[in-house]
């Protein structure tokens, strides 16, 4: 028996990350705020190779009201 799985990539999370930021109606200023980060930082999770800790990464899903299996591209 084969198996074949898909491999998640940092590109489709960020752009997926994206896509909550733009549906939220949020600001990147207004993220950054409630999270108590900088706004660049916000930027930089979207665009660069910048990460997010475990915590920070979880409020940000409770703040743009997504699961993190969606932003993770483990459920649609």
């Amino acid at each position: 028996m084969c198996y074949y799985f898909y491999m998640i990539t940092i590109e489709e999370i960020q752009k997926r990350l994206r896509e909550a930021v733009k549906y939220s109606g949020l600001s990147q200023k207004e993220i950054a705020e409630r999270l108590g980060i900088n706004p660049s930082t916000v930027s930089k999770y979207m665009r660069l190779n910048k990460y997010p800790s475990l915590d920070t990464f979880a409020n940000l899903c409770l703040i743009l009201d997504v699961s993190a299996d969606e932003i993770l591209g483990l459920k649609d």
